[in-house]
Parts: C-alpha cells; structure tokens; sequence
C-alpha cells in the first residue's frame, strides 16, 4: 500500500452530496462500464431536470425512463427509491447521523440496492472513513496486483489483509482504485 500511495500522491475523495440523486446514480451505475452508465445518467439527469428529486423522478413516465437507456430492473429500482424518498421512509438528512450498519439495512430494502452500493454511498456521499466493500472487482484486482496474488483475493482473505487499514479503509480503497488507472494511477 506504501508503494501506491508514493505513486499516487494526495488523497482527493470527490464528494457528493447525501440526496436521491447520489443514490440514484449510483443504482444506475451498477453493474455497467463507466461510460455507458455516465451517457445513462445524464440523459436521465436531462428528462428529469435541474432538480433531480424524487417527486420530479415519478412524474416521468416508463418510455420515458426507458429512452434514457435504462433497463426494466433499473426503472423498477429507481422507481422503488424515489418511492422510499418520496414517502419519507428515507430521510436522507438522518441517515448521516446514523451507524454505518444502520444505514446499509434502511437502504437495502430499496429493490436492487445492495450492500456494495450502500458502501459507495457512505464512501463519497456520507465520507465515511472506514468502509471497506469486500466484494469489490476493482478492490480486489488491485490488491491482487499490489500483493502480487496469483488470484484474485476471496472477501475473507481481504479482509485479513484490509485489517492494517483500519481505521483509514475508505481512503485505502480509493489508492487501490486510482492504482488501476495506469502507471501514475490516475
């Protein structure tokens, strides 16, 4: 880890903010390539407008959300969501005050909202500073490299390795991630 962070510099977690909107980029995130789930966002961010809020998401119709590019399962997650915010059985303001493994059961019960996602909501939107997603790909490829592993570590055996960490997990995850992206990791 000492070797990345040399490489890499400065920590720099660009934050956003705890609101519908950071959640429900990052439902649309999942599981797709970084460009494909950015041209995804905004043209969702454009149908839904400048106030990308819950109440202005479900006045959206279905072809609507499907235009955007988005499938079946995440219209219905997005849709579960803003339902959620909307009916304030989220209330985004006291989730920050909350533990983390409070948060990650209040928002896991939003359909296909899991507990990576939730993670990546502490990480960059909470600023949670000990969060490690043990299921991680991009984590765990890149501990696989930096630890010169032959195979990518299982979530137990990351999790013995990620224990020096503590409590600086977040922090450790971004060099991880940033480690990925070429030869001055960024």
């Amino acid at each position: 880890m000492a070797a990345i962070i040399s490489r890499i510099g400065h920590c720099e977690i660009a934050r956003r903010e705890p609101n519908f909107e950071t959640l429900a980029r990052s439902i649309t995130f999942q599981q797709l390539n970084g460009k494909a789930a950015r041209t995804i966002f905004d043209r969702l961010h454009r149908a839904v407008g400048t106030r990308f809020t819950a109440g202005a998401f479900l006045r959206l119709t279905p072809d609507e959300l499907r235009a955007c590019g988005l499938s079946r399962q995440k219209i219905a997650s997005l849709t579960d969501l803003a339902e959620h915010v909307a009916r304030r059985r989220i209330d985004f303001r006291k989730l920050s005050r909350l533990p983390d493994d409070e948060i990650i059961e209040i928002l896991s019960q939003v359909r296909g909202v899991g507990v990576w996602t939730v993670q990546m909501f502490l990480i960059f939107a909470l600023e949670r500073p000990n969060v490690m997603p043990l299921s991680d790909f991009g984590i765990r490829n890149a501990v696989r490299k930096a630890y010169g592993l032959s195979e990518m570590p299982k979530p137990a055996e990351l999790a013995e390795i990620s224990r020096n960490w503590h409590p600086y997990c977040s922090i450790a995850c971004w060099y991880l991630w940033r480690s990925l992206e070429g030869p001055a990791g960024i």
